[in-house]
């Protein structure tokens, strides 16, 4: 069910989880939240980036069923595809969703592929955002990648807050984190 604004229950569910959690590291946080359903049903969402595969094998490691989302634009490198296709392999994710935007959608919004140059923000909409959203029917919450040092937005991010105009809870495991932190990691686990 959509909700036109933050629900007040969610707010004070997150607000519970951030007060449970909050000195928790992410691998803690993360098993909480795919073991015990701390957040409800959750799907990981991930752009299969450089910087993604920490996140994706930390989840792995918890649970290779989780639910991982990735939005294919069908405008990404042909290295990414490679890279996404490679890293669900090694990391045996047994439940990889590739979300892309519906084909009467594109033939009606995007019919000649230029969308991106005369209208980048309808293009997000298009072939991101929507199709996102569509995919995240049916879950509670995402897991995110996001981190306090991604922008000056983001720089308070809570490990859980709620998702505007949704109600679903996203869980930011990662938001302490730094970029030493992620380099670390992907040293210790040997990851690409």
């Amino acid at each position: 069910m959509r909700h036109e604004s933050i629900s007040l229950p969610a707010v004070a569910r997150a607000a519970r989880l951030n007060d449970s959690m909050h000195d928790l590291g992410a691998a803690d946080i993360l098993e909480r939240v795919l073991k015990d359903g701390a957040a409800g049903r959750v799907a990981l969402v991930s752009s299969f980036g450089a910087e993604a595969v920490v996140l994706l094998h930390m989840a792995a490691s918890i649970d290779r069923a989780v639910p991982v989302l990735f939005v294919d634009t069908e405008m990404l490198f042909a290295e990414t595809l490679v890279y996404q296709h490679e890293l669900a392999e090694r990391l045996d994710l047994r439940d990889l969703r590739i979300v892309r935007a519906s084909r009467a959608d594109l033939a009606a919004e995007d019919p000649d592929g230029t969308l991106h140059r005369r209208a980048p923000d309808a293009c997000c909409a298009l072939r991101k955002t929507r199709p996102l959203q569509r995919a995240l029917d049916g879950f509670d919450g995402w897991i995110t990648g996001r981190k306090r040092y991604q922008g000056a937005t983001r720089s308070a991010l809570d490990f859980f807050e709620v998702e505007p105009g949704t109600g679903r809870i996203k869980v930011n495991p990662l938001a302490h984190w730094t970029p030493e932190d992620i380099r670390t990691y992907m040293e210790e686990n040997r990851l690409p």
